[in-house]
Parts: C-alpha cells; sequence; structure tokens
C-alpha cells in the first residue's frame, strides 16, 4: 500500500514537468507541408468566397427580374469601390477617446467639474428628498 500511494505521488509530481517540455522545432519537410496546407487552406477560401459572390449575384439578379413582375420596389444597385475602411483597419486604440494625442482641448479644461455627489451640481429628478420610512414591523401580543 505504501508503495502505491509513492508511485501515484512520484507520477503525479511527473505530470507537470512533462507538460512543460518543449516540442522539438519542425524540420524543412515539415515547415514545407505545413506552408503548403496553408496555401491550399488560402486557395479553397478565395475559391469558396468567388463562389458565394456568384451565388449572391444570381439570387439579386432573380430577385430584381421578378421584382418587376411582382410589382415591387427595386432600387438601382449600389456600386461599391472598396471595403469600408472600418472593416479593414485594426481596431486598437492609440489615444484616449475623444481627445487627440490624449491631450484634453482647450474647450475640455475649460468647463467646470460637477458633481452630484460633491454638490456642485443639481440633484437629478429622480433623486429621493427623504429617507425611506423604516418598515413596519409587527407588534408582539
Amino acid at each position: 500500500m505504501a508503495l502505491l500511494k509513492k508511485t501515484t505521488i512520484l507520477l503525479l509530481l511527473a505530470i507537470p514537468a512533462l507538460a512543460l517540455g518543449k516540442l522539438p522545432p519542425p524540420t524543412q519537410a515539415q515547415a514545407q507541408v505545413a506552408a503548403d496546407k496553408k496555401a491550399q487552406a488560402a486557395a479553397q477560401a478565395d475559391k469558396d468566397k468567388q463562389a458565394l459572390l456568384a451565388t449572391m449575384d444570381a439570387l439579386t439578379a432573380r430577385w430584381r427580374s421578378r421584382a418587376a413582375t411582382e410589382g415591387w420596389q427595386a432600387n438601382a444597385p449600389v456600386a461599391v469601390a472598396a471595403p469600408m475602411p472600418a472593416l479593414v483597419q485594426p481596431n486598437t486604440q492609440s489615444s484616449a477617446s475623444g481627445q487627440p494625442g490624449g491631450v484634453m482641448g482647450a474647450v475640455a479644461k475649460a468647463a467646470p467639474i460637477t458633481s452630484e455627489k460633491n454638490g456642485t451640481a443639481a440633484p437629478s429628478a429622480d433623486v429621493k428628498k427623504a429617507p425611506s420610512p423604516p418598515p413596519s414591523t409587527p407588534q408582539k401580543r
């Protein structure tokens, strides 16, 4: 029984050491296979994108042809020259919101600092005027 406990403890102590081990770097052949797979995946993604665009164009053409016979209003298609900048730019922020370069402007510096908590601003309309009365407790007889 003591041998089983010692073996179990040794195994439990060895598991984290095994998890911290490093894998060897990939060989030239493995790196080439990975690059080929990545290129194939990119080509397949481009092919799928083109197929999706063709299907969307066919569906749009079919809907527009039916719109005239069904009496639906069809506006002229809008040409999109390039993707919107918001869709291609990274969503990282380089400075504080609304502050160019992270520096407060003259208007912001001149604005008075008001706070309900500090008493430098009028209380909101939904603020209680007085504390709530304590709940009534039943009297014991």
